[in-house]
């Protein structure tokens, strides 16, 4: 009989509040990454922070949060009442100890008991945290969660409130970076929800008087909107909704207790059942549901007593009740929407009657679909059985009980011998393949028409699940993996116009990238590293010496397995594809993706670069 391993009292271990933090981070912050992805540790963290000062706003104390980013080293600012002194140190070092559990004191708070502060402690190289009240103040300063100062209680001539400084642990959050695009989104989420609330980022004002209406009218064109934004807000809840005149999909932005529940939950789907039933009911007809939402731009934001999150990073709300004796969410926002949109639309005929339009015009596109669309699903659902161009994962990004839901990754990949690459060193519970035939379509000004007749297309949308709504997302982050070269640089194209075509709410919500891949490969015997650019090339060459190995990578085929894995691990870089701000979707497409235009030919001239390869002696 063999020796099986013994299991005695020394196997029994019991970590305290920082180990489990350290050992165990995605329970808390969710995923990693180093900042190329919105939803990446380094943001959660800040959201932390932020999150007590804006309860502390909530509870009518503290106009101002100032917000600054240096080196990494991220400062938070609040003129709150301030932690009690003689409690700074529990608050941000002891689980289950925070001023949440008294909802007296904190009826509808957006963090959650205390538990998120504890996280930044515990994954940052040096926390530091200041509280000032009633004249004096107290700090206290922590490495790695570890405390290693505490000052006494001083009498104190600064303005009253808290102030944390941070930096995140480099051996936890690897080759990290702020990127103050995704910060800048976050802290304008935060001041649409909170009217009155003022943020200074880095010397930069943020401030919002028209909540939920700020929001929509800075996240669009409002020459592509049908009819002007309708606001509507009552207790505990406020709405925004329009139609777009070119998007196809539905769009939502949800809110509970001003976190944005990227993932939807119980008052979303109560949310898109509400406006359904209420244009039913006005117009008198029995219209599709799908007609009725089609190109659907809207945001939602309520507040509930004690809301019920799926994770812990608040992404869906798993809660039925509204607390206190409001009723279940659903009815709450069916009875507000049921009586608010309907006194709306007769007051504003104008605007029912655009929608009216709409909604008979989506319900002939249907109609005109209806029947290629049921050939592709059954193609889609042949194929999905014995699908050559998806290898997939285990682990999805709707797979809500799973902690590392949101690593789940769809690499879109041109030609066999690079998803072949891919597909042989990939992380098979996280990450899937999707292979390209050759280029795709250039699918701009076509119809929806062309996503269920090209059969590339209508698998990819069937891969990714989002046919009917982004809130089915089976990837957090779609990845195209293409070669560095022109052709490559095309195949990125024509996808990005796809997305930007039919789903560009992938790209707002920050889920689709490029890959960055190795140019050259720099080795000795005692080493090897992988440079992406002629800079890395030569620090290269210079640290390995100038009798080293240096190899080309013309394309991601001639990467072996063995050596891609390096690439699409924890050290992958990615690129995320931003829209910004200034241009229409419209306008870029037309500009790029439309007829050969003069003043198309005259931008490529002026910004022609030409790269030389230089020769080393």
């Amino acid at each position: 009989m063999s020796n099986s391993s013994n299991y005695t009292e020394d196997n029994i271990k019991s970590l305290d509040w920082k180990e489990h933090i350290r050992m165990r981070p995605g329970m808390y912050i969710g995923k990693l990454g180093n900042g190329s992805s919105p939803d990446d540790g380094i943001y959660i963290l800040l959201k932390e922070v932020l999150d007590n000062s804006i309860d502390e706003f909530v509870m009518g104390a503290g106009k101002t949060i100032e917000i600054s980013i240096n080196n990494n080293g991220v400062t938070v600012r609040d003129y709150g009442r301030g932690i009690p002194l003689g409690k700074v140190v529990d608050v941000v070092s002891k689980m289950n100890t925070g001023g949440k559990y008294d909802t007296r004191a904190f009826k509808k708070s957006v963090g959650l008991n205390g538990v998120g502060t504890k996280a930044v402690n515990a994954l940052s190289i040096t926390f530091k945290v200041e509280s000032v009240r009633d004249g004096k103040s107290k700090y206290v300063v922590f490495e790695q969660g570890e405390l290693i100062e505490e000052s006494v209680i001083e009498v104190s001539s600064k303005r009253k409130g808290t102030k944390v400084t941070f930096i995140p642990d480099t051996s936890i959050f690897k080759n990290y970076k702020y990127r103050n695009e995704y910060v800048s989104k976050m802290l304008k989420y935060y001041v649409y929800l909170n009217p009155g609330l003022t943020i200074v980022f880095n010397g930069e004002k943020y401030k919002s008087d028209n909540g939920l209406k700020d929001l929509l009218e800075d996240n669009n064109d409002l020459e592509k909107l049908l009819y002007p934004i309708i606001h509507l807000r009552g207790n505990d809840i406020e709405i925004a909704i329009t139609h777009s005149k070119v998007q196809y999909s539905e769009e939502y932005f949800s809110f509970v207790n001003g976190q944005h529940t990227t993932q939807g939950g119980t008052h979303q789907s109560a949310f898109r059942e509400s406006i359904v039933k209420t244009i039913r009911e006005f117009f008198g007809k029995s219209y599709d549901a799908s007609d009725i939402r089609k190109s659907i731009i809207s945001a939602i934001s309520i507040k509930v007593m004690e809301p019920v999150f799926e994770s812990q990073t608040k992404t869906k709300l798993g809660s039925t009740e509204m607390g206190g004796n409001l009723g279940t969410v659903r009815s709450y926002i069916n009875d507000f929407i049921g009586k608010n949109l309907d006194n709306y639309l007769h007051k504003n005929p104008v605007v029912a009657e655009s929608i009216q339009k709409k909604i008979v015009q989506a319900e002939k596109e249907r109609k005109e679909l209806s029947g290629i669309r049921k050939l592709a699903r059954d193609r889609a659902k042949k194929s999905s059985l014995h699908n050559k161009k998806l290898r997939d994962c285990r682990v999805h990004l709707n797979d809500m009980n799973k902690e590392n839901r949101l690593d789940s990754t769809l690499f879109i990949t041109e030609g066999d011998s690079a998803s072949g690459s891919i597909t042989k060193s990939r992380n098979v519970n996280t990450q899937a393949v999707f292979s390209l035939r050759g280029k795709p379509l250039n699918s701009y000004s076509m119809t929806k028409k062309i996503v269920y007749e090209n059969e590339e297309f209508n698998l990819l949308q069937a891969a990714l699940n989002i046919e009917d709504s982004i809130e089915y997302l089976r990837y957090n982050n779609i990845v195209i993996a293409t070669d560095a070269d022109v052709d490559g640089m095309h195949i990125r194209l024509l996808l990005i116009t796809f997305f930007l075509q039919f789903f560009p709410e992938l790209i707002k919500e920050g889920h689709l990238y490029i890959l960055q891949t190795p140019l050259f490969r720099v080795r000795n015997k005692k080493e090897t590293i992988y440079c992406y650019s002629e800079k890395e090339k030569s620090e290269a060459i210079e640290k390995l010496g100038v009798k080293s190995e240096i190899t080309r990578f013309k394309g991601l085929g001639e990467i072996s397995p063995d050596e891609f894995k390096y690439f699409i691990g924890e050290d992958i870089r990615l690129d995320p594809v931003m829209l910004d701000d200034n241009f229409s979707i419209e306008d870029l497409l037309s500009f790029y993706m439309g007829k050969n235009t003069p003043k198309r030919q005259e931008f490529i001239i002026n910004n022609l670069k030409v790269e030389l390869d230089t020769v080393e002696s």
